[in-house]
């Protein structure tokens, strides 16, 4: 009796978009089962694996670099594959979502990178899922334009010479796409994002000199990063595709993968292109893993948390050593400012902000770095430009006068900020404004200037949730409580009401979105990710 035919993947409870047959084929549905089928239980067993090393940390209080791959570290000899020539030069790179706009803009931003977000900067509705995937395919084709319906405006693509390189960025391990399922099982929405993409433009890509080029987010283990080598392997045999011809940046954004920078290099080494220093997820990281730690744990304000606080200095200068030791491109992080058309004053005080960031990096020998908006491009392409000249990277500063220290990492208690009302207040604002355009299906939103996404609403929950459960007493000599918070959001709320409107504050979600921070915030049993509960309330 022969085997049972493989079960089709299904389309559930999905409202039909226009164009998504292009992307919904059935040879690319198969390709992304297929993906499920072979590497979901390993993804499972990984994601178990973080909460008994999540475990391990709440026992100890404290993470050390792995004995058990101390000769990987040890060994000098290995580096990443040569960069290929579209990613040799990575000084400037925008983030963004991939609506249509942002698509156009992006790609014209003068940028040498664009960050095609499917992950922190999009809200995962089913629309943002497909047609995000429609955008790039006609980017690619050049078969995109768009005009803005409210100002008439017209946006098209600037000579393919003159456009950034797009490098994708799919879901985490953990979430999951509730529309595309196996046997009544979700796909991961990383094998969705990452498979749909790569079935449908690796080869458009290499015929535009380019190629399949990805980011990783939320990675925590070399285990982690050895999964996504093996479906970098799969997926190119699996399409007739030059094997190395994937190239993949991985996030250090957990305090876990900050251990294991040269062992995750070393599993992704054929595939490999570079990391990259993010900040808020880090942040939120640290909180997660060390939140019954103690005081000696307790972050200050988000804000008063800079890149220059000893335990961030350590994290990032470990970072550029280790990229540049193994030949890989080291990225710096986000200046997340948006210009205000209105306040000159605010914007000459953030742009200075922003180059002294920025002039930072490059000093400190980063090949690239992130901004999150257009205008911010030429600044941070200015402080790289001084010091790269026309040299595409400086992977050649191998930082041998760095040396950090297991304990460096987690030094938390070196900085002499303490938390403050105000940033409390600030947690519960940012908290509510980003969760009730997240329900709306934006991903990345301009809140109080800055560019927020779901690792803000993260760091912002964590902190509330961190500051009550250590007891934290703030300069007005109020207490952290669950009350206060209660109190202060109540405000938010009625302060919101006031500032939009009767009319608007009915047609949000802003009601759902005060609970859902409280939820996250109070609760005692802490969610691991603030997207999986609020995943369940997204609609479309």
């Amino acid at each position: 009796m022969s085997a049972p035919a493989p079960s089709p993947l299904a389309i559930v409870d999905a409202e039909p978009l226009p164009r998504q047959e292009e992307v919904l084929t059935e040879a690319a549905l198969a390709f992304v089962a297929e993906l499920h089928r072979r590497f979901t239980p390993r993804r499972d067993e990984l994601l178990a694996r973080r909460a008994e090393r999540r475990a391990e940390i709440a026992r100890t209080s404290t993470l050390d670099f792995l004995p058990e791959t101390a000769a990987i570290r040890a060994d000098d000899s290995w580096r990443v594959a040569p960069c290929p020539p579209a990613l040799q030069d990575r000084r400037v790179e925008i983030t963004g979502p991939t609506d249509r706009k942002m698509t156009i803009n992006a790609l014209n931003s003068g940028a040498r990178i664009w960050l095609a977000d499917f992950e922190d900067a999009s809200a995962p509705t089913w629309e943002n899922v497909v047609l995000g995937q429609v955008n790039l395919s006609d980017a690619y084709t050049r078969n995109i334009d768009f005009t803005d319906p409210k100002s008439g405006k017209s946006y098209a693509l600037r000579p393919n010479d003159e456009l950034a390189t797009v490098v994708m960025r799919p879901r985490g391990w953990h979430l999951n796409e509730r529309h595309l399922q196996v046997d009544g099982q979700p796909v991961p929405g990383a094998f969705v994002d990452f498979g749909l993409y790569f079935f449908h433009n690796a080869q458009r890509l290499l015929d535009l000199g380019k190629g399949p080029y990805f980011y990783l987010p939320k990675t925590e283990s070399h285990l982690e990063a050895r999964l996504w080598n093996d479906v970098f392997v799969f997926a190119q045999d699996h399409l007739g595709i030059p094997q190395g011809t994937v190239r993949a940046t991985v996030l250090i954004e957990t305090i876990t993968a900050a251990y294991e920078m040269e062992e995750i290099l070393y599993e992704l080494r054929d595939h490999a292109s570079g990391l990259n220093a993010g900040r808020w997820d880090y942040l939120f990281s640290i909180v997660k893993n060390f939140r019954d730690g103690g005081a000696k744990f307790v972050l200050p304000d988000r804000n008063a948390v800079t890149m220059t606080a000893p335990f961030m200095r350590a994290y990032t200068e470990l970072l550029v050593r280790t990229c540049h030791k193994r030949g890989a491109h080291a990225i710096g992080g986000m200046a997340a400012f948006i210009p205000s058309r209105r306040d000159a004053e605010v914007n000459k005080v953030a742009f200075e902000k922003v180059r002294a960031d920025k002039d930072r990096e490059a000093g400190d020998g980063f090949d690239g770095s992130w901004v999150a908006h257009p205008d911010l491009v030429p600044i941070a392409m200015e402080s790289f430009d001084k010091v790269l000249g026309d040299k595409p990277n400086q992977k050649d500063r191998l930082r041998e006068d760095v040396h950090v220290e297991a304990a460096d990492l987690i030094a938390v208690d070196s900085l002499d900020t303490k938390p403050t009302y105000p940033g409390l207040v600030n947690a519960v604002q940012v908290g509510i404004r980003y969760i009730e355009a997240w329900l709306r299906g934006l991903g990345a939103v301009a809140i109080f200037n800055l560019m927020e996404d779901a690792a803000t609403a993260e760091i912002s929950r964590s902190q509330i949730w961190q500051w009550i459960n250590a007891g934290v007493e703030f300069e007005n000599g109020e207490h952290a409580t669950p009350e206060l918070a209660r109190k202060v959001a109540a405000e938010e709320l009625a302060n919101i009401r006031a500032e939009i409107g009767e009319e608007a504050f009915a047609a949000g979600h802003w009601q759902q979105a005060h609970d859902l921070l409280l939820e996250v915030s109070l609760d005692e049993d802490y969610a691991d990710f603030l997207t999986l509960p609020a995943y369940e309330q997204l609609k479309g």
